[in-house]
């Protein structure tokens, strides 16, 4: 059964700011692109509502591009609850390439928003997903825990999750269905993970200490495209022993792999210290961990990045589209 979309061209419910999208029922497997909505049945006030802003890439030069980007905020309702996920594009009809981002299980914030904005500036059509409600959970750790805990035991529900804002994904003007790459930092990356594992045609996949499956190899057949895992050597919730271990499935699996430990890094090293409403605290460590063996490292957090893009350069590179 296909996903059923509405796009809603006029809703006087949603704030201003926001593109309101309507997801029915899920399927389990891979829908390719959904029949029931295509560009044509999104008007230009739609597609390209939301604040603007330019931006050019001057963080990294893996690929030569020096783009004008949009940015815009999508409600979608899954899970039973509202979702407000973050569009960030190339100007431009396309297509581009088009990566999905799950956020970590704190929630989507600033820096995880900033990445998706990153990956605009580099080419890349990135829908960051939501998967709290548009809510975060800085400085309520056992909030968190109440939240994502149920979550990483349940695949159907992940799956269900992710394919919701995959279809957000898909359903956007100049996304280009045969380059898709996905990004996921911590629980959003065993949600990634979920949907690869299903047969998503993910050319790249990068997940920074993810949740982890149990270390099957009959449960990758399915998955293809290059897979980046990384985390700290002093992470532990994403050990680099269960890296390991998982990575040996997926080649026997026959995927395609690669794994960064990172020396001296400990779990959500790429995330900035904050104060409990999480604003930046200035500081070399998480103020409040939301769990033991969480902290910052800079060098770490700046070479991960460059991994992403460069595995997105090698994979799905958005040098193709006419710009």
């Amino acid at each position: 059964m296909r996903a059923h979309f509405e796009c809603a061209r006029t809703d006087t419910t949603a704030p201003v700011g926001l593109t309101r999208v309507r997801v029915g029922p899920i399927s389990s497997t891979y829908p390719g692109r959904p029949a029931e909505i295509g560009a044509d049945d999104l008007d230009d006030s739609t597609s390209r509502f939301g604040s603007e802003r330019t931006q050019s890439n001057n963080a990294h030069n893996l690929v030569s591009i020096d783009l004008v980007t949009t940015t815009r905020e999508v409600t979608y309702d899954i899970d039973g609850l509202t979702m407000v996920g973050h569009m960030s594009r190339p100007e431009g009809g396309g297509p581009w390439p088009a990566v999905l981002l799950g956020h970590d299980g704190v929630g989507l914030d600033d820096y995880q928003r900033g990445r998706a904005d990153d990956l605009a500036e580099h080419g890349y059509l990135t829908f960051a997903m939501d998967y709290h409600g548009s809510r975060t959970f800085f400085g309520e750790p056992q909030g968190m825990l109440d939240r994502v805990l149920p979550l990483m035991t349940d695949p159907a529900r992940m799956l269900t999750i992710g394919q919701a804002a995959l279809n957000v994904l898909l359903a956007e003007p100049g996304a280009d269905h045969n380059q898709l790459a996905t990004l996921g930092y911590g629980a959003g990356g065993r949600i990634v993970l979920e949907l690869a594992r299903t047969g998503v045609p993910f050319k790249a996949l990068a997940v920074i200490h993810p949740g982890l499956p149990t270390p099957r190899a009959e449960d990758w057949t399915n998955a293809g495209g290059t897979f980046l895992l990384c985390t700290g050597s002093e992470d532990p919730i994403c050990t680099p022993a269960q890296v390991l271990t998982f990575s040996s499935a997926l080649q026997d699996a026959g995927v395609d792999w690669r794994a960064h430990i990172y020396g001296g890094a400990k779990h959500a090293f790429w995330a900035a210290p904050t104060q409990p409403d999480g604003s930046p605290t200035g500081g070399s460590d998480h103020l409040n961990p939301t769990v033991p063996g969480v902290g910052y490292h800079a060098a770490h957090a700046a070479r991960a990045w460059l991994a992403v893009l460069d595995l997105f350069s090698e994979s799905i590179g958005a040098q193709s589209p006419a710009f």
